[in-house]
């Protein structure tokens, strides 16, 4: 009887059948697997930032990490209905406000119950929008002044909150004079389709009710964050563009920035010029209507407040021709990489007159979603809507072993979610992506750019920031169960997002396992002509530091029903498993799912065998 080393390849390959990637030594299937320095290997844990647990409300849709002058870390959150700051151990509210009505005069009115009707003309709330009342004098034993989810919109000059306890007593219009802050109106939580004006053919249906079927969708809340110096510029999806000023504390709001476009796509910083560039803005500053997807703006040199072009200055703007969106930018190495819905686009700074120069660099190659793109190394990596890219110099499609698997368990609708992070420490560019049943973002694919290798986890990631700033990356994960513990809002309804660090410890931030598990293509063992009988599966493992099993399954036939499993258990002390079976082909599935497992990895697989006839 011999000893065969099988010699799998690295990586995992959904683009072939099991059978034929086995004869070529691949992997097939993987979760919670890595491949690093050529080998399989767990992934690591993950931890709560700050730990113990504080969830935060709504979904996280970008974070940025940024250093003060003074030395301080921050890392800025912004979700679909608040902007948060992590700093010194914990995390600050920092929502801009849209609104004051001040000396507002006996807005309450109480039925007895824990709902509270309020009354303001024109306030322009919503519902899941956010109120902060001060100053008023107690009613029917409700302490109004504290910050409340609109709960139920009833008419441009009426809304009702939820206080925690139920009212004393029932009054119409009291609680004397105060004043009431409206935070910037929520956005979607993920996106949906339209159903109003404009979303089909004139005619269909009657006047003033919804269409029965929509190719419009309307893009759930997104952010863009920079920092600009020390201060955070945030940027709201076809809305405002905003700035936190680290000298007014972290108990200051952000702010509308002054003479910045009020309807703009996201933003971003030049730092080596000190520019500030709005995409997707207004053609007239402080008119929404004028938004134009693809027109960008940039301000002054180190002023970010001015966007007027005059001689004396290096403020402008410039249009690009292609596509019908502006989606997203990265910066890279001399230039600002500009994507549209169809190509990309390099945007350089050439100095005055002009400022900035704009030139195409690849057609057919658009970008999928607003940060789905990410530059490592002088090199640019993105997915589009239906397969990855890499721009080196030239734009080239990424050959991708998991493509099919990939992108045909997508699901479009909210293809706008879709995030790209990066893990320097394994040399990984890891997409976040709705599988094609889900709402919120539950799958990843990830890239190893140094060997090019891909593989699949099961992991929902809203966003995934690099070891910059922190030592550790940090990702957010939503929850449309659970109700968020960072604040004490009066009627706050479900929707909160998890803050984690990444790659430490063994387990998952709650103490559970990560089952992680490895499967092997179908190896023919000798030529396929002749069955052999396996004997013994001897195992090579490093920081193997509990029970893993394996499992064999020897295959008469691709598609035969005669198949034998076998399978037995591997510790850090294991020379060999003895198994029994015959077949022609074998496949191979390991799988940990033991609490504190550590990040074990796989070396060569050597199986006992020998000849056992035709028949």
């Amino acid at each position: 009887m011999k000893l065969v080393d099988l010699k799998f390849k690295p990586g995992i390959d959904k683009q072939d059948t099991a059978y034929s990637a086995g004869d070529e030594r691949k992997y097939i299937d993987s979760d919670f697997v890595r491949f690093h320095y050529g080998k399989p290997e767990r992934w690591g844990g993950w931890r709560f930032l700050p730990n113990p647990n504080k969830t935060i409300v709504g979904v996280v849709r970008d974070t940025h990490s940024w250093i003060g002058l003074d030395g301080t870390r921050y890392l800025a959150l912004g979700t679909d209905r608040k902007l948060y700051l992590y700093t010194e151990g914990d995390i600050f509210d920092i929502t801009p406000i849209r609104e004051t009505a001040a000396g507002l005069s006996n807005p309450f009115t109480t039925n007895g119950t824990t709902t509270v009707t309020v009354t303001d003309a024109d306030h322009g709330a919503a519902e899941g929008d956010f109120v902060t009342f001060d100053s008023f004098s107690a009613i029917d034993g409700l302490d109004m002044n504290n910050e409340f989810e609109v709960t139920t919109y009833v008419d441009a000059n009426t809304y009702k909150v939820t206080h925690t306890s139920a009212a004393s007593g029932s009054t119409s219009g009291g609680g004397g004079t105060g004043n009431a802050k409206y935070q910037i109106t929520t956005g979607p939580t993920a996106s949906t389709y339209g159903y109003g004006w404009g979303t089909a053919t004139w005619g269909l249906s009657t006047w003033d009710t919804p269409r029965s079927s929509s190719n419009v969708v309307v893009a759930g809340r997104n952010w863009s964050l920079d920092n600009f110096g020390e201060d955070l510029i945030a940027t709201v999806l076809d809305g405002g563009t905003f700035i936190w000023d680290t000298s007014g504390g972290t108990g200051s709001r952000a702010t509308a920035l002054s003479n910045a476009p009020t309807a703009s796509r996201f933003s971003i910083v030049s730092t080596d010029t000190r520019h500030l560039l709005i995409f997707g803005t207004e053609t007239t500053i402080g008119t929404a209507s004028s938004q134009d997807d693809l027109l960008l703006r940039f301000s002054d040199r180190e002023d970010a407040t001015d966007y007027t072009p005059v001689a004396t200055n290096e403020a402008g703007s410039l249009r690009i021709s292609d596509g019908s969106r502006i989606v997203g930018a990265v910066k890279s190495a001399g230039q600002i990489l500009v994507w549209t819905d169809t190509s990309l686009h390099g945007l350089q700074f050439v100095g005055t007159p002009f400022t900035f120069g704009l030139r195409q660099l690849g057609a057919n190659a658009g970008l999928i979603a607003q940060h789905a793109a990410i530059e490592v190394n002088g090199k640019a990596y993105w997915m589009s809507d239906d397969a990855f890219y890499l721009y080196d110099g030239v734009v080239k499609k990424m050959p991708c072993s998991v493509q099919d698997f990939v992108f045909d368990d997508i699901n479009y609708t909210n293809k706008n979610d879709i995030a790209v992070g990066l893990n320097t420490a394994y040399n990984e560019i890891i997409w976040y992506y709705p599988s094609a049943n889900a709402t919120q973002i539950d799958r990843a694919v990830a890239y190893n750019y140094l060997e090019g290798t891909w593989y699949t986890v099961g992991l929902g990631r809203t966003t995934w920031l690099g070891a910059y700033v922190y030592e550790l990356p940090i990702a957010t994960e939503y929850s449309s169960s659970t109700t968020a513990n960072v604040s004490s809002i009066l009627g706050l309804t479900a929707g909160a997002s998890f803050v984690y660090e990444h790659e430490t410890g063994n387990n998952q931030a709650d103490g559970t396992a990560i089952t992680a598990f490895l499967e092997t293509g179908s190896v023919e063992i000798a030529d396929g002509d002749q069955l052999m009988s396996v004997s013994k599966l001897v195992p090579d493992f490093d920081n193997l530091t509990n029970t893993m099993t394996a499992t064999l399954t020897l295959e008469q036939y691709p598609q035969s029903a005669s198949n034998v499993t076998t399978s037995g258990s591997i510790t850090n002390t294991t020379e060999k498993i003895n198994v029994r079976g015959r077949g022609r082909a074998v496949k191979i599935k390991y799988q940990t799912s033991t609490v504190d497992d550590t990040p074990w990895r796989l070396g060569s697989q050597k199986l006992q065998l020998r000849p056992d006839g035709r028949r």
